[in-house]
């Protein structure tokens, strides 16, 4: 079995749009903390925050995030 890491597109997407980390924690209901920690893969999001992010950014879950196999 192959093993995957999640990793994200959210920092470049949020920046395209010229949003801060504190400006899309507060469109989403979350703390800037927990934009910080999604950016930068120390915390996976659950579905429920997956799905807000796109629906906010306008983009599809697909479009933020992505599986990478580990060993790449």
């Amino acid at each position: 079995m192959i093993a995957f890491t999640l990793r994200n597109r959210l920092k470049d997407v949020r920046a395209e749009l010229g949003l801060t980390q504190m400006e899309l924690a507060f469109r989403v209901g979350v703390s800037r903390k927990t934009i910080n920690t999604v950016e930068n893969g120390v915390f996976t999001p659950s579905t429920t925050l997956a799905l807000a992010l796109a629906a906010t950014l306008g983009r599809t879950v697909e479009q933020l995030f992505y599986l990478e196999p580990a060993n790449a």
